[in-house]
């Protein structure tokens, strides 16, 4: 089942290939980061290379400590790869199976390998308050972080993956 739903989110992650022109290869190194909101707003809109990685960072909201789900773009594919969490509040922990815990060195973890495909190459996000401030964060720094908790507060918003020819209001 699971190297079906791959299949799938691969096959997805092409449909914009149909374009004159356009190849698989040119299509997987140009994908984009999008977050949207429900009514069409673009907070984010980034190139994405192949291999790329960022992260939603955000404050839990019982314990006030930073957790951080970290994502790649695995040749087309969104791709989990890793969460840090400083220790195991409500909600929080590793999966036996699920990655690989390893200690941070400060009290808290690193999940790494989790390397789990995003169905569809997007999810939905009900962003909090300014107080647990969601952010796009990019782990080399390349970019400036960006507060999804500023402007869509309360707001359902989509983050996804995309070739740039596809719609980023659907």
């Amino acid at each position: 089942m699971q190297w079906q739903q791959r299949l799938m989110t691969l096959l997805f992650a092409c449909l914009p290939l149909a374009e004159v022109g356009a190849s698989p290869t040119s299509a997987i190194a140009s994908m984009r980061l999008a977050v949207v909101t429900e009514q069409g707003d673009i907070l984010v809109d980034e190139p994405m290379p192949s291999g790329g990685r960022w992260c939603i960072q955000w404050q839990h909201s019982v314990e006030h400590f930073t957790v951080l789900d970290c994502y790649r773009n695995a040749a087309g594919i969104m791709q989990l790869e890793r969460s840090h969490q400083p220790d195991f509040a409500a909600g929080l922990g590793h999966i036996f199976g699920r990655g690989e815990q390893v200690s941070d060195g400060e009290g808290g973890y690193w999940i790494n390998a989790i390397d789990e495909p995003v169905a569809n190459n997007r999810y939905v996000l009900r962003v909090g308050s300014s107080a647990v401030n969601h952010q796009v964060v990019w782990p080399d720094g390349e970019h400036s972080a960006v507060s999804l908790s500023e402007y869509a507060s309360g707001q359902r918003v989509t983050i996804q993956l995309i070739a740039p020819s596809a719609a980023l209001r659907e």
